[in-house]
Formats: C-alpha cells, structure tokens, sequence
C-alpha cells in the first residue's frame, strides 16, 4: 500500500507513520512544520518505505500529484491547539477549510480512500454524557474565534459527506483528547503543558475553575485504530468517536501530575479573561460514546490516565531542560 499522510510529522501523524510503516507501507508524509517536526519521525528517518516531503495542504498542485500517487491518505494537518487558534484565527480558518477542500478533492478525483482526522470539538457547549456520533451540535456565536475551530471541522464533514454521495470513500474520526508523546505544551495542550511545568518547578496553570470535566486517550491506542477503520469496508461513510470514557476535572488532572512527579510545584488557577481574552467560553463536560468503533474493529481504550501520565512524565524526564522549558507556556 502507498500511504499519503498529511500532518505525518505532527504528534498523531508521527505515530500513526510508525504504526503503517511497521505494517509494511509505503509511506509519504507531508507536512509545512508549522507544529510538527521531523525529530518526531527520528525512530523511522532511515526506513525505505519513507518519503518526507515539506509542502502545505494549500499547495492544491502539490497536494494533487501526491494523492495522485497514493492508494489512501489520512488527512491530518490542520492548525490546532487554543493558542494558535486564538492568535491565528484567519490563517488557521484557511488551513482547515482549504486546505482540507484540496486533499478531500484530489482524494475523490483518484478515487483514492481517504479518512478525515476531525474533532470532539464538533459538539461544541453539548455536555451529555456519552456523547454519540449524531448528536446535536451546540455551538457559540461566530463572532467568537472560540468556535471558529468547531466551525470549520464541522464544514470539513459536511464536505466528505458530500463527496462521498458522489463516490469518495471515506472514513470521518472525531478525536477525544488524544495524549501522549511528543505532544507539546506550547499551543495550549493541557497534558504536556502540566508536565513541564510540574517538572520545572513552576506553577501548574489551570484555565478557569477547573471543574470542567475531560477524558484522555493514548495516541498508541488512537494511531492503532485508523488504518483498522479506513480498512473496513462497513466504515466507509461513517464517522466515528475515538476517546476514552475514563472522567477527570482539569484540577484533579493538575494533582495527579504533581502526585506522579513528586512536584512541589502550586496550583494557579486563571480566569479565562486573562488566558484567552474577553469572552471565551467553554464547554463544563465532554465524555465520548466510542461504542461504533468498538463494535465495528474492537476499539477499546488499552490505557488508563495515570499510565498515560507516567509515558508523558517520562519522555519529558528524558528532555533537556531547554526544550523542557518550552512546553510550559
């Protein structure tokens, strides 16, 4: 198989890159290094079967030769994290709504299949518990950058919904709180950031009350899942939630770092106004209802939050102190 991963050098797309070229693929990954890396794909730099290619999504010619020479892509790139979002807002609103148009275009004009990496954020301010695939979105006001992520990903959906009535095949995942190595800090990411705060001894920074409640998934057991679900011929067309069910506050996760590094580090709790800007919001609970991916390939979640924590602990314990530094902001 010649694989096509757009975002390949990102946190999700270097494990998923592992995990395909381990299974015998040939793998392109392209990616403008915005927020990744290609130190994250060092474990593979020498593998045969890998092609780095430094490109944008909105480099429609370049994203049309390289889909044109693939059997499937994963369509991961786009701009993340609350403060690029935030800072970014008509560069990332391009990147995930043309740039996605592009891969999502060329995939149908080859017919090549194709899996969407999109979002929980796509449910917005909706708190149910177990929240399934076609629930409701409850979303804020446009004139709220807060929602412009949401917003996007959302058109990104409803864009391979309409590509596939006419042909594409495709599989949609809506990522819960994906976690792990090589995730930084530095865009706004609650885990790596609380790790390396804890670990230089400044204090841990939460983000309005720390009530809101959130569930953490492993990036092994996510990256292990997706080729399993584009693979699936009853997967085509269907969308399908990828988190775990595990429930944590944002403050309670703040002590399970300090207690699992042994930190003296305190606790500051900022009100949203001062992190973000006037009037942001956020949503009080997201819990997933993974039970379409558990049915259909046997998605079951293989770690609980403290193992998460100790593989994120220990990757940044093994991190000079410099770089360590910079995934505290």
């Amino acid at each position: 198989m010649r694989t096509l991963i757009t975002g390949g050098a990102g946190f999700i797309g270097s494990h998923l890159t592992e995990t395909l070229l381990a299974a015998g693929e040939r793998v392109t990954v392209l990616d403008d290094l915005s927020t990744g890396r290609w130190e994250n794909l060092a474990a593979v730099a020498d593998h045969p079967g890998l092609r780095l290619v430094r490109g944008s999504v909105l480099d429609a010619d370049l994203v049309d030769r390289l889909v044109l020479g693939a059997d499937t892509v994963y369509h991961l790139a786009a701009a993340v994290g609350a403060f690029t979002i935030r800072d970014r807002t008509l560069d990332s609103l391009r990147t995930n709504l043309h740039g996605t148009e592009h891969v999502v275009a060329a995939a149908h004009r080859y017919d090549v299949r194709l899996l969407l990496a999109s979002t929980s954020e796509i449910y917005g301010k909706n708190d149910r518990v177990g929240l399934r695939e076609d629930d409701d979105r409850i979303i804020g006001s446009p004139t709220k950058s807060r929602w412009s992520y949401s917003e996007a990903k959302a058109i990104d959906e409803t864009l391979v919904t309409a590509y596939g009535r006419a042909g594409l095949r495709s599989v949609t995942v809506r990522l819960f709180n994906t976690v792990g190595p090589r995730q930084t800090g530095r865009y706004g990411m609650v885990v790596p950031r609380f790790v390396g705060q804890a670990l230089t001894g400044v204090p841990l920074t939460v983000y309005g009350t720390g009530d809101q409640i959130r569930c953490f998934c492993h990036v092994a057991d996510v990256a292990g899942t997706l080729p399993a679900l584009l693979a699936h011929r009853d997967a085509i067309g269907g969308v399908f939630n990828l988190g775990s069910a595990e429930q944590v506050t944002i403050g309670g996760l703040a002590e399970r770092v300090l207690a699992l590094t042994g930190s003296h580090s305190t606790i500051d709790r900022i009100p949203y106004q001062v992190a973000y800007g006037d009037g942001y919001e956020d949503m009080m609970r997201r819990v997933p209802d993974c039970r379409r991916a558990r049915e259909l390939v046997g998605f079951v979640p293989s770690r609980d939050l403290d193992a998460i924590l100790r593989d994120v602990i220990d990757e940044h314990r093994a991190t000079p102190l410099e770089d360590r530094m910079l995934t505290t902001s």
